[in-house]
């Protein structure tokens, strides 16, 4: 939680220049304590679509233990379902009609996997721009992930996105580019976060359109941004709500589909992930699948349980705090009715305060 500038003491100037979460007792005493309501718009594919909840869910979970956080998960025309998935949404889910109607103090739009050569050909497009456009004029923040974050921004933006000359996979080392920003506040200058993409957009071209940077990969590009104000919608390229497991999932899959003729190549292993022992492992496995699938045998089993113990989680402590900061922030500024985006006297181009710093 803040701390509270109740006295004239210089150290809460100098803490809030250093980017410290310090509201005046005016601010303060504006504030109501209520839970948050955060939407979840799901938009992978049905293999991902619960493993995405729980992901999210969880770094919602672990912020501020002192707020109550309510997700309503959601998802849009557009997406090909199968039966259980589709049941799934229609037992759990709520409409976006119903999410409208009720509003939300925050939204975070998942990731999601295509089909076509450009986004607004996707069947989901135009489901997915009018979710843009209601979040705008009605949702405090809107944290996009990886495809939303390129969606939107294409969309916003006119930035359409690059395709890479190969796959942009593996965990990454980020370094933190502007220090005092309340999104960064209090985690390390450095950390990691996995990416698993084909397309990028460039550091460059975001800051042509007034995005900020945050923080972004020698090698991988940017992680995290936001937009001019500061809040009103939070970038990611990367993944940090991916389990330990996420990219093993993802190589098993990319074997599986070697196996079945999907692909011409065997893949390679995501970069800086697997230690040289499951390299090892892995190695053996492809000699193994290799020889399977030129004997016209049953796959080999994939020694998943014998890595599982192997892999590191570099990245969920960083991951949490960021979602703590953002939570937290959108709690400081948001209406005590979840269908106005701000409590009175906040500025929506500058709901932050920060150009004041």
């Amino acid at each position: 939680m803040p701390l509270v500038a109740h006295t004239p003491l210089p150290t809460f100037q100098r803490l809030l220049a250093e980017g410290e979460d310090i509201l005046n007792p005016d601010r303060a005493s504006h504030q109501h304590i209520r839970e948050l309501h955060i939407g979840l718009l799901n938009i992978m594919p049905d293999a991902a679509l619960e493993a995405t909840e729980r992901q999210f869910f969880r770094l919602v979970g672990a912020c501020n233990q002192i707020a109550q956080f309510h997700v309503h998960p959601f998802t849009i025309d557009g997406l090909e379902r199968g039966p259980e998935a589709q049941f799934h949404i229609s037992q759990y889910y709520e409409s976006f009609e119903k999410i409208k109607l009720d509003g939300l103090d925050a939204l975070i739009i998942s990731g999601a996997n295509v089909t076509h050569a450009h986004l607004s050909e996707e069947d989901f497009w135009q489901p997915l721009t009018e979710v843009f456009d209601w979040a705008k004029q009605n949702v405090t923040s809107v944290l996009c992930s990886c495809l939303a974050t390129h969606a939107l921004i294409e969309y916003c933006y006119g930035i359409e996105r690059t395709p890479q000359p190969q796959k942009r996979w593996g965990v990454f080392s980020h370094k933190v580019l502007e220090r005092t920003h309340p999104l960064v506040a209090e985690i390390n200058t450095r950390f990691d976060v996995p990416h698993s993409r084909f397309n990028e957009i460039y550091q460059h071209d975001m800051e042509q359109k007034g995005i900020t940077i945050l923080a972004a990969s020698e090698q991988a590009g940017v992680h995290l941004a936001v937009s001019s104000d500061g809040i009103r919608v939070v970038f990611f390229q990367g993944h940090p709500e991916y389990d330990d497991i996420s990219l093993l999932k993802e190589y098993k899959r990319e074997v599986i589909r070697f196996y079945n003729n999907e692909r011409d190549d065997y893949p390679a292993y995501p970069d800086n992930y697997f230690d040289d022992k499951t390299k090892d492992l892995l190695s053996e496995h492809e000699k193994q699948v290799k020889v399977a699938k030129e004997n016209k045998q049953a796959l080999v089993l994939f020694p998943e349980q014998d890595i599982l113990d192997q892999l590191d989680n570099t990245w969920r402590d960083t991951a949490k705090a960021v979602f703590n900061n953002w939570l937290g922030k959108v709690y400081q500024i948001t209406n005590l009715d979840r269908r106005i985006p701000f409590m009175a006297g906040i500025d929506p181009k500058n709901p932050l305060g920060l150009r004041n710093l």
